[in-house]
């Protein structure tokens, strides 16, 4: 194929693949879809906020300046006990509240101070509620077109896992026009390659680097004593990229075996410079994740380093014939 024909060919594929992705993100403004991609996306986040709170209650009520504060109120050591156990085993979140003194000991099941005196007595205590009705651990939207954005973010990652096959398919058959017909049939071969490590990248992100992330971002909230307030839009943003950054990277071996079907590399120069190939890896490892944390840098690394290794035996696997491969 001439120069030409080659940017024939892939403007062909690029328009297919758009409108493959186009599909999927129409099927992703379905309400009854993008409803529960949002509920589902967001659980992370809600998962890491009730733990974080359930720690700070726990961290309250244990507290030598609030145990004090109840002792103050009346509080024997078996009611202490009890109230701890409230917020430990039936998952209760703590707020801070001033109470008049009546209202305190009613709300402990405690018999009522005798002592006129301190009937009008206010004291700050924590108020027990169950975990899951603290609004804090629920995302929030600031402003009324917020969840509009958040409607079309779910539709976007509804159409990019939808149509990730086919947009897939359209790489690759780029690909094999510049392939001999001997050797298209590796295609067949590449391409469920491709979308399965895509769709590995993908998971990899959601169900592991996620929940490490938020409970190593949520750390310095606690260290400094701020509470967390995330808001959705944001949230969604970077469930977008992280995924998608996992994904893509991962198609590292295929690339290496691109790169050496067109001789640029061999086996023996990856093997030979695996110790640069790693630096390279941790950097971009660093520079791809959105937070830059130590959780999701080594939870993409570590994987892309074994992948390179797998990227190296899959051109051993399948050498490159005689001659160009290329029109």
């Amino acid at each position: 194929m001439t120069f030409g024909q080659h940017l024939e060919e892939l403007r062909r594929c690029l328009f297919k693949a758009i409108a493959g992705l186009a599909i999927g993100c129409m099927i992703g403004l379905l309400p009854s879809v993008s409803g529960p991609v949002v509920r589902f996306t967001t659980t992370p986040v809600e998962k890491a906020l009730t733990a974080y709170y359930q720690k700070q209650a726990e961290d309250k009520v244990l507290a030598p300046e609030e145990k004090q504060t109840l002792r103050d109120a009346g509080c024997s050591d078996e009611d202490m006990k009890r109230i701890s156990e409230i917020v430990k085993n039936e998952h209760k979140s703590l707020e801070v509240k001033n109470y008049f003194l009546p209202q305190l000991l009613k709300q402990l099941d405690l018999p009522e101070s005798k002592d006129p005196a301190r009937a009008d007595d206010q004291i700050k205590l924590v108020q027990f509620t169950p975990i899951a009705d603290n609004p804090r651990i629920h995302m929030q939207s600031l402003n009324a077109q917020e969840m509009f954005m958040i409607y079309l973010k779910a539709s976007i990652l509804v159409g990019a896992v939808l149509g990730s096959p086919w947009i897939f398919f359209q790489i690759w058959t780029f690909v094999a026009a510049g392939l001999y017909p001997h050797e298209r049939r590796y295609v067949h071969v590449f391409l469920p390659m491709s979308i399965g490590l895509f769709l590995a990248g993908a998971a990899l992100a959601y169900f592991f680097a996620f929940d490490k992330v938020l409970t190593f971002l949520l750390s310095f909230n606690q260290m400094m004593g701020v509470d967390p307030d995330l808001r959705i839009n944001e949230w969604m943003s970077f469930v977008l990229l992280l995924p998608l950054g996992f994904g893509v990277s991962f198609q590292l071996p295929l690339v290496m075996l691109f790169l050496e079907r067109i001789g640029l590399f061999t086996v023996k120069s990856y093997l030979a410079s695996w110790r640069m190939a790693v630096l390279v890896i941790f950097i971009m490892a660093m520079i791809l994740t959105p937070t830059g944390d130590p959780y999701t840098m080594l939870l993409m690394a570590c994987p892309l380093t074994l992948l390179y290794f797998g990227g190296a035996g899959l051109c051993k696997v399948f050498p490159r014939s005689m001659g160009r491969t290329t029109g």
